[in-house]
């Protein structure tokens, strides 16, 4: 006769077992989006192994990235999301600061050349470290208008992570209502040329 304690005990480890594999594929995969939405690793010139963990900026060539499309880059081990945002969503950036913690980003970690909705050196182009601002997870890239699981017209495209439902507009910053309570960290960048974009160097450094 089969112990049916021994047999819930062990239905239980499977559960839990499974439950943390997902929470961490969840977390690995966070980056790519939904609806067949595909968010690229962009390859970078990376210094060595033992440069980039003490630091060491990253350069990566965003010249083929197009309007609309958003690709990551490794920066000191983080995913760092670079969105070239198209003119229509840049302007709905500001038809948004009702709805949002930090509108303007008076609390939330940004370097001090970084000012304004669209929250970048160039409006267009969006660069911020993809990592929830509540527990480190990794948001969603949504872009779809008016995705029903996002709220339907209200939502104008953005970052969601699935972890504890925060919801980020496409400047990265933090919609009322949920647990993160900060924007998305904008790290220190710069520009070598047009289309050669330098993670981890301040622009007023260059």
């Amino acid at each position: 006769m089969t112990d049916t304690t021994e047999a819930h005990d062990t239905a239980g480890d499977h559960s839990e077992t499974r439950r943390r594999f997902l929470t961490a594929a969840t977390s690995v995969v966070g980056v790519g989006g939904v609806a067949g939405v595909a968010v690229p690793f962009l390859g970078s010139w990376n210094p060595s192994e033992k440069a980039k963990a003490a630091g060491a900026p990253v350069r990566a060539d965003i010249g083929g990235i197009e309007p609309g499309q958003m690709v990551v880059i490794e920066w000191r081990g983080k995913p760092v999301y670079v969105l070239r945002r198209t003119a229509e969503q840049v302007s709905d950036l500001a038809t948004l600061n009702g709805d949002l913690k930090d509108p303007l980003s008076e609390a939330s970690a940004q370097p001090a050349y970084i000012s304004g909705e669209a929250r970048a050196l160039n409006e267009e182009l969006l660069v911020i470290v993809g990592l929830c601002t509540h527990l480190g997870c990794a948001p969603k890239f949504r872009p779809e208008v008016g995705a029903a699981d996002m709220g339907g017209d209200e939502w104008l495209g953005g970052f969601f992570c699935p972890c504890h439902g925060s919801k980020f507009d496409l400047a990265g910053r933090v919609y009322k209502g949920v647990p993160a309570s900060a924007n998305l960290e904008v790290p220190p960048y710069s520009f070598e040329g047009e289309n050669v974009l330098v993670i981890g160097v301040d622009a007023e450094a260059v």
